[in-house]
């Protein structure tokens, strides 16, 4: 059996994803930067959610996916492609590696750019992580060299029980996008752990 084939046969998990078209790059950027944000992925398009191998035009979907790598994910995604033939189709393979300069955000709307990151088959907003992997086995974070800005809310929260985006920004002086991003990665290496049950979400250390 080749890779591929394996691939399908075990169905969709947390760095493998089916998608029959890629036809709307918002949508799309959400699945990439989860990947991104986590242990990297593959995406294989042309194969419905049960499996099914329905075959695309790999030129078109490329299209969508550089579209949404480079203007609906922050930072841009790099991603790779490999067309292979099964079954009388065309599927495209996607690689999205796990990145080094996590957190990548996906563009919503616009002005309004979110993180996403994958835990099982599903791509989940980092402000709904904490229920998701609460579900889950604990995820494996990988720890990473943090700057004076991202040591300030941890010498904080040594002291404090709990902060909030806006405590962070005046702490660190920073602008309230440079400090959701920071927070978000914070989240995503373990050091923090977000709650967001109440009326405004705060962090706590993990």
């Amino acid at each position: 059996m080749d890779d591929l084939q394996r691939l399908i046969w075990q169905g969709e998990n947390d760095q493998v994803d089916f998608k029959q078209r890629v036809t709307q790059p918002d949508k799309i950027a959400r699945t990439l930067v989860s990947f991104a944000n986590t242990r990297g992925g593959t995406i294989l398009i042309g194969v419905k959610d049960n499996g099914y191998i329905v075959g695309i035009d790999p030129d078109e979907e490329k299209h969508t996916l550089e579209l949404a790598a480079a203007f609906y994910c922050d930072p841009p995604l790099q991603l790779t492609y490999e067309e292979v033939e099964l079954d009388g189709h065309t599927i495209l393979k996607v690689s999205i590696p796990e990145s080094d300069q996590k957190p990548h955000f996906a563009k919503v709307k616009e002005d309004d750019w979110r993180g996403y990151v994958r835990v099982n088959d599903t791509s989940v907003q980092t402000s709904k992580m904490v229920e998701k992997s609460m579900q889950t086995e604990e995820p494996a974070f990988e720890r990473i060299p943090l700057d004076r800005h991202e040591r300030a809310v941890l010498d904080y929260l040594a002291l404090n029980r709990r902060v909030t985006l806006r405590q962070y920004m005046k702490i660190a002086n920073l602008s309230e996008r440079r400090a959701y991003r920071m927070l978000v990665k914070l989240v995503i290496h373990g050091y923090l752990r977000l709650h967001d049950k109440e009326k405004e979400e705060y962090y706590t250390l993990s």
